[in-house]
């Protein structure tokens, strides 16, 4: 079968590699629909994220045909169509019993990598280097899923593939956001990046409940897409101070909940970005903490800040003195994808969230790694790019 695999720093390539078989009576084999381009990917494809492995299969938010079950699966069937969470969880260890199932303690096969690098192994997750398992990744025509019972979620009819699609990770990634931020009714709330999670993440606030939502980004397109879909005030940080205009909106108090959906690649403006830029290439940090550091000066005095973004390791000049002083609350986490996808699908059944306006652009396979550029680059207005078989 084909597949998109990583092939070094900045490089990708569409190669044949063997077709996934069914390696437990849990899993199963989903023939690909449609997958899509994510801003972690990049992470990972610019060298950010350690131990990857030439040849590794990238991609992990998808939407498939069953083609293939094991005899241990209850919930599905051949020829069902089913989005699956990017985060692979048992189902059973205390964890994901406990909703945390990108935490899961069963589905990272190589533990001990993230004991040195975190302190604990996170779970599986499709595509992410061989520090989140080594499974491979969603842009491939056959995909093998564990824990399918856990982790595949059939799509009801009347929502489209396109839709569908994002409810893999991007849309419960940016409710988890607003969820586990805390946003409550009447809240004023921030969030930091308009790409697709920083998108889903504000209107989660919205739908919770929340008075006002402020979106901050540079690209004109993003910014016109999160004020006509979503509904959302925006902000151009390139053309004004953010934080003197979150004081100005709020009366002087700044944000109740500030959501990062930004991420390890952050750019800014300023000089700061030039040095955190610097670092980064360096490797002297591994992650650019722009956005994050906003957010924490920007809340307000007994706010809470949610880090959505992904970030691999250890960043400088973290505003510890603000935590502190102002007693915020600063949470983080990768989504726990299967805490909230039922409940995401019956909302767009009801027409509560769109997502289809996200895909931007469509690719065959083959083309992949050409997306990625585009992607990367904004050409076009990119914000997503849908791959789907090569006919």
């Amino acid at each position: 079968m084909k597949a998109l695999c990583w092939e070094g720093v900045n490089k990708l390539a569409v190669e044949e590699v063997p077709d996934p078989v069914l390696r437990n009576d849990q899993d199963m084999i989903v023939r690909l629909i449609a997958g899509t381009t994510c801003g972690s990917d990049l992470h990972l494809i610019g060298g950010y994220v350690p131990f990857m492995r030439s040849g590794d299969v990238i991609g992990h938010e998808f939407l498939g045909e069953v083609v293939e079950v094991g005899s241990g699966v209850r919930r599905h069937r051949v020829g069902d169509r089913v989005v699956v969470a990017s985060f692979v969880g048992c189902g059973r260890c205390w964890y994901c019993t406990h909703d945390l199932w990108s935490l899961c303690d069963n589905t990272n096969t190589n533990p001990g990598i993230g004991q040195a690098l975190f302190g604990a192994d996170t779970g599986g997750i499709f595509g992410y280097s061989h520090a989140m398992g080594g499974l491979k990744g969603s842009h491939a025509d056959y995909v093998r899923v564990p824990f399918a019972d856990y982790g595949a979620f059939s799509v009801p009819e009347g929502i489209d593939d396109t839709s569908a699609l994002f409810v893999s990770d991007s849309v419960p990634t940016g409710w988890m956001g607003a969820d586990l931020g805390g946003v409550q009714p009447g809240d004023v709330v921030a969030v930091w990046g308009c790409g697709a999670v920083g998108q889903m993440a504000a209107r989660a606030a919205i739908l919770l409940g929340a008075e006002r939502v402020i979106s901050i980004d540079r690209i004109p397109e993003r910014l016109e897409m999160t004020e006509r879909y979503i509904g959302s005030e925006v902000i151009d940080y390139t053309a004004t101070d953010v934080g003197a205009e979150l004081r100005e909106r709020t009366g002087g108090r700044g944000p109740d909940v500030c959501i990062e959906a930004v991420g390890m690649e952050a750019h800014s403006d300023t000089l700061v970005h030039a040095y955190d830029q610097v670092k980064q290439q360096l490797r002297l940090q591994t992650d650019r903490p722009t956005a994050v550091r906003e957010a924490i000066h920007a809340c307000r005095k007994g706010g809470s800040v949610f880090v959505l973004g992904v970030f691999a390791g250890a960043v400088d000049k973290f505003p510890l003195g603000a935590l502190i002083n102002k007693g915020l609350t600063v949470r983080g986490a990768q989504q726990h994808g299967q805490r909230y996808i039922p409940m995401l699908l019956d909302r767009m059944a009801a027409g509560e969230l769109s997502t289809a306006h996200l895909a931007t652009h469509s690719v065959p396979l083959d083309e992949a790694p050409r997306a990625y550029d585009m992607f990367k680059s904004k050409e076009d207005g990119c914000v997503r790019a849908v791959i789907r078989p090569t006919v």
